[in-house]
């Protein structure tokens, strides 16, 4: 089943002034590094350390809990799944799918060079398409004679099988029947995300257990190349970026994307939908299913968080662009803090189910806020820019 889908699928730097040494901005390549370079350089190692990789490790490894409790459950046959271990798969979706809207704020790199993210988190869900695969599934047929999109794949189709919507949408609780084919569709999309998940992990780890290697090799999935130490190593050869500046540019140029993204997409185009507004589209709504969409936007903020300030995914505070930023605007830095701290409670104030809560104020101030901290970040950016 699992090689199914291969077919279809600072250093706070107080306030002292920066001087360029003769190498100015470049990276180690060149020479000796400016303060500068050092102090940014000193932001992004433990941001690849201890926010990227942990993050899309516990991701990778909850993705394939997930999968062996999916196929457990495909083994089990239509008569033989229990409440168990509809939780328990239930929780694992949970558990991977929090690490990834943990990582939302860098979906640069590998999520988007082997388009990773539209392959497991778009939605709405394609209903239609769906039921042609499952009649498909039904008549004898095997998943590669199914047209399969983005659209069928990934969290939001798990979601969808595991979770059960009230007929008036306020509460969620565990699946407890399913048809044999969709105990195959369920098995084979759980599979898919759990090798996508790897491939993410390797791609910025550069290694990965033998369990998900030989997922990957089955698969006939590998990535490419090392995005961490491309990162790490900026200047050098072989590295994408010139300098470290280039390094942090992007790395907060990935939190202004998600906080734009949350604001104006995933909060914004329900809610303009919602009010009537042209470019709106009030079912464009995030983890219906789970009821999860405002765990989700938090997840989102919090992703931020993590990168902007470095604070590890497994505990601790970290060298990060917050420091570098406090060093030479330590008014912007507050400014930034303080709007993260904002957004993430101006989110948690929206009620669920978000679907019925989409157009009400709550849902308009959390939307605000966001924004003002999307211009911060912007600001960050600006910042990082400047030549001290």
């Amino acid at each position: 089943m699992r090689k199914l889908f291969k077919t279809i699928v600072c250093v706070a730097l107080g306030a002292m002034a920066f001087t360029a040494c003769e190498s100015g901005n470049e990276g180690e390549g060149a020479g000796e590094l400016s303060a500068k370079e050092t102090a940014l350089k000193a932001a992004v190692n433990p941001y690849i350390d201890n926010v990227v990789i942990p993050t899309y490790t516990g991701m990778a490894d909850n993705a394939l809990l997930l999968a062996k409790k999916c196929n457990e459950m495909l083994e089990a046959g239509v008569n033989g799944i229990t409440v168990k271990m509809v939780e328990e798969a239930q929780g694992y979706w949970l558990k991977s799918r929090d690490y990834w809207e943990k990582s939302e704020a860098f979906l640069f790199g590998a999520a988007a060079d082997y388009n990773i993210d539209p392959h497991i988190d778009s939605w709405p869900l394609d209903h239609n398409k769906l039921q042609t695969v499952l009649n498909l599934l039904k008549a004898g047929q095997n998943l590669e004679a199914a047209d399969f999109g983005n659209g069928l794949l990934g969290f939001h189709s798990i979601e969808y099988m595991l979770f059960e919507l009230s007929a008036d949408g306020k509460t969620s609780s565990p699946r407890t029947t399913f048809a044999a084919e969709e105990l195959v569709f369920l098995a084979a999309v759980a599979d898919d995300l759990a090798q996508q998940c790897a491939l993410l992990e390797q791609a910025w780890a550069g290694e990965v257990s033998a369990e998900k290697a030989a997922i990957l090799e089955a698969a006939e999935l590998e990535a490419s190349r090392n995005y961490g130490d491309e990162m790490k190593n900026a200047g050098q050869a072989g590295s994408l970026y010139k300098t470290y500046q280039e390094a942090a540019e992007e790395i907060i140029d990935g939190c202004v994307t998600i906080a734009d993204e949350v604001a104006n997409t995933k909060m914004g185009a329900p809610y303009r939908g919602v009010n009537g507004q042209a470019d709106g589209d009030r079912n464009y709504i995030e983890s219906p299913y789970s009821l999860n969409s405002i765990v989700d936007f938090v997840g989102n903020i919090i992703s931020i968080e993590n990168v902007y300030e470095g604070k590890g995914v497994e505990g601790g505070t970290h060298a990060s662009i917050s420091g570098y930023v406090k060093g030479v605007n330590p008014t912007l830095d507050t400014k930034v803090l303080t709007l993260i701290a904002e957004s993430k409670t101006a989110i948690s104030a929206i009620p669920e189910p978000f679907a019925q809560n989409a157009g009400t104020p709550a849902t308009k101030s959390a939307i605000d806020k966001v924004n003002e901290l999307v211009a911060a970040l912007e600001e960050v950016a600006s910042e990082l820019a400047k030549n001290y």
